[in-house]
């Protein structure tokens, strides 16, 4: 839905950097989760009372389409998914698999569990308060920077980037100049070179005409 209004013209990553897309929506590179894998980062996430979200390339497959945050999400992607009886069988070409919870704690806990029982054969960091994002390793916005940086030939001293959640990191982590937005949990701004104004101050637009094309 930004293709068109803003001309985009250059690649688009989706899920973390799992997915790296052109603008027509044609697959360039795809990073999934291994399938052995798959079955028991799903159990786990039920095991932490989570509701789970699966992707696969394009589709995605919830079990109950009122859960939450699902219409929310259907909103903002101007998608909706797919209603699975069970997610058995659904275990290749995995892209993210989702935890959802409202409840913080159990959202952290879960990641720290992923964490300890699949180590570095997973990525899990959270893209929302309420969203634990499971990928593959190598799928993180750092290698969407470094992919970017190969391609146009541009270092990554080079490259600015912004975010506001935990995902946001390891982007951070490899790019020249690093900004977080004024409403990111404290950690976030931390790991940043500067911190501009809040999503409801106009942040983005402060970090561009700033932090951006100021220096």
């Amino acid at each position: 839905m930004f293709v068109e209004p803003l001309g985009l013209t250059t690649p688009l990553a989706a899920f973390n950097g799992g997915l790296l897309v052109d603008p027509d929506m044609n697959a360039i590179e795809e990073k999934t989760i291994r399938v052995d894998l798959a079955a028991p980062i799903i159990d786990l996430l039920h095991g932490h009372g989570l509701s789970v979200w699966v992707y696969q390339g394009a589709d995605w497959f919830v079990l109950d389409k009122d859960g939450p945050h699902v219409q929310h999400e259907s909103r903002g992607c101007v998608c909706a998914p797919t209603k699975l009886a069970s997610f058995e069988g659904v275990d290749d070409g995995i892209t993210k698999v989702v935890g959802v919870s409202d409840d913080a704690s159990a959202g952290a806990a879960a990641g720290a569990a992923m964490r300890e029982q699949f180590g570095e054969r997973v990525s899990a960091t959270r893209s929302q308060s309420y969203f634990l994002d499971v990928t593959h390793p190598d799928a993180n916005k750092g290698h969407v920077v470094e992919y970017l940086s190969t391609m146009y030939d541009v270092t990554t001293d080079e490259i600015a980037t912004i975010g506001d959640m935990h995902n946001d990191v390891s982007m951070f982590a490899v790019s020249g100049l690093s900004i977080a937005m004024g409403n990111a949990e404290a950690s976030v701004q931390q790991a940043a070179h500067q911190v501009t104004r809040s999503n409801d101050d106009e942040g983005f637009a402060y970090a561009v005409t700033e932090f951006v094309l100021r220096s």
